[in-house]
This record gives C-alpha cells, structure tokens and sequence, in this order.
C-alpha cells in the first residue's frame, strides 16, 4: 500500500500542484493595483462627470448646459432652502459641495478638446500618467491667444520707445535755444524771413510784452528744428526705429543687407575695386565698435581727420589706437584731480585712520 509521502513525493505531487497553481495566480493578481479610470484630482474625481449632470456620453452641448443650469438653480449656495422637498437631507456644507462639483463637471463637458481627453481616459485607463499630462497641461496653458500677448507687448515697448526718444529730443531743442551760438543764427533767418517783424497794433488787439516775447522764442525753436540737424541719441524720433515697424519691416531690411553684401564681396573682393568714402567710413565705424548714429554724431573735421589718416587700414587703425590710449594715459597722469586723489590713496588711502590731535 502507498503512503501519503510516497504519493507526494512520487507521481501524485504533480497533480496536487496542478490543482493549486490557478488559485494561488489568482490572488497575486488580485493584490496587483487596478488601473482605474476616475482619479482623484482629475476632473470629477471618483465621479463620472456624465453621471453629475445626469446626461449620456452623446449628449449635445445644448443638453449638457441644460442640465447644469438646472442643477445649478438646486444647488446654488445663495438659493439653497433647508426646507425644499427637492433638498432633502442636504446641508450647506453638501450642497456647496455638490454645485463645486457640478460646475467642475460642466466646465469639463463644455469644451471641445478638455471632453475628448475626458472621453479617452474613460476609455484608456490604463495611460495613467497620460491623462495627468493632458490634464494640467490644459489647466496651465493660458487662455489667451500668445500671439495676442506678444503683439501688445510690443506695441506697449515701441509706444515707449517713440516717447522716450520725443521726450529727448524736445530737451535737446530746448538745450539748443539757450545755446548763444545757435540762438543769434536762428534769429538771424527769422528776420530774412520776416518772422520777428512786428506790425503796429492798437486798440484792443495790442499784445503784451510777454505774448511777444513768447511768440519770437516759438519762431527760434521751430527754426531750430527745421534748420539743425540733430544726431545720435538726441535726434527726432522716427516711426520706422521703433520696435513695431522694425519687425514689420524686417524682410524688407534684410533682403537690402542681402543685396548689400553681394555687392560687396562682387565690388571689393572679387573686381578688387578701391574704396569709396561711405565704405571706408563703414570700415573705419566697425573698427571702432560705433553704430551708425554715433559715427553720424561726430564732427566733419572728425571723420575727415579719419580718412586722411587712412584709418581704414587696419595696421593704420592699430596704430592710432594705441596712439589715443598713450594720450589718454597722459591725460590722466597731468590731471590736477588724478593726483590729488593718487597722493590721498598713497598717504591715506581708504583703509587707514587720521587722527587729528587736539
């Protein structure tokens, strides 16, 4: 007769095992995690947002806002009755909650794209981390369009822009009317031009001293504005520096530089051709890391000491250079103030204490 043991250690363990492998897989895979559906924290939470406003799936827009504000009118805080057969049971506290979670519901339902991604984690589950991307990407984004945003931030700058360099430009103009030299020039033109003659008045139409006096210094100032021309940072705004149109106007500038550059390397490098003024003063301006407008803003007699040194060579620019960083150190060296504050650091210097006997 066979044993227990012998059974078991013989041919009969593996029809026991047999038996026990399919209940012992079942409960591992009972103890797994479930993919769910509804999260807390995503939309509804645990509830499905179709089932708190009591529609289906295919409901239409038009339904799902008629059930909201139907649920919306019961649950409202502000209309909320303790004593309404259609609330009993609810408090305030269930209630808010209740509208908190219908409103959340129809803002979920109402948009298009926040539906469809509603719609797919029903379906797909198991993306879990999918639908937390979808979800607060969407909770994040801003609602207004980024190309609206970018274009007022740029009109907001270029509005700046244009008063700030106007602001300048009138503190400029009225610099220069204080300016004796530009003064008596400007009222030398006005009277050519018969500006500042004065017709005989009488009676009631007599101007006062001070009405005339403003009336001449309005005739200098737009003489001024007309006549001199102002450069660097002081000169009269234009609506084509500003940031809007220089944007706008990109392409256009671009394709100029494009044309410029060919010309250039077909002129100056391939034909070999020598340099005209404008070019030498373009080399001249790169060598001496200076824009357009401060190059503009030197004197005459300034640029024209440049071409005759012939700075657009680049061994003659070196050398003029170190020619002005010599100067400059003499300068400096003969400066009245350089050595006082040099004899001040050596005998006292920023560190030390004096003290002063009584």
């Amino acid at each position: 007769m066979v044993t227990l043991t012998e059974r078991c250690r013989g041919g009969g363990g593996g029809s026991l095992w047999s038996r026990l492998w399919v209940p012992v897989l079942l409960l591992s895979a009972s103890s797994l995690p479930v993919a769910r559906a509804l999260v807390e924290g995503l939309y509804c939470g645990t509830e499905v947002c179709y089932d708190v406003l009591g529609v289906t799936r295919e409901a239409p827009k038009a339904e799902i806002a008629r059930a909201y504000r139907q649920l919306a009118r019961r649950y409202h805080p502000d209309r909320f009755r303790s004593g309404d057969p259609e609330l009993k049971g609810e408090t305030v506290e269930s209630a808010n909650k209740k509208f908190l979670l219908v409103a959340t519901a129809y803002e979920t339902l109402k948009d298009e794209d926040t539906r469809r991604d509603y719609d797919y984690m029903l379906d797909h589950p198991e993306e879990y981390y999918q639908h937390y991307y979808a979800y607060y990407r969407r909770q994040l984004t801003p609602k207004v369009d980024v190309r609206i945003v970018i274009l007022v931030t740029i009109c907001a700058i270029s509005i700046f822009q244009y008063y700030s360099w106007h602001s300048s430009y009138n503190e400029a103009i009225k610099y220069l009317v204080t300016v004796p030299k530009y003064r008596i020039q400007a009222t030398a033109i006005a009277k050519e031009q018969g500006l500042l003659n004065r017709p005989k008045e009488k009676g009631k139409n007599r101007r006062t001293k001070e009405e005339i006096r403003e009336q001449e210094e309005e005739v200098i100032r737009d003489i001024i504005k007309t006549k001199i021309d102002i450069k660097g940072g002081y000169q009269k705004p234009k609506l084509s520096d500003i940031l809007l149109c220089q944007i706008v106007l990109f392409p256009y500038y671009l394709t100029n530089y494009l044309t410029w550059y060919a010309s250039w390397i077909y002129h100056f490098t391939l034909c070999r051709e020598e340099y005209g003024d404008q070019e030498k003063f373009y080399i001249m301006r790169r060598y001496m890391k200076m824009s357009q407008s401060q190059f503009d803003s030197l004197d005459e007699s300034t640029r024209q000491s440049f071409l005759e040194k012939r700075l657009w060579i680049k061994e003659n620019y070196e050398l003029y250079r170190a020619e002005q960083e010599e100067e400059m150190k003499v300068k400096m060296a003969t400066d009245p103030r350089m050595k006082r504050y040099r004899r001040w650091m050596r005998n006292e210097g920023p560190g030390r204490l004096t003290f002063i006997d009584d």
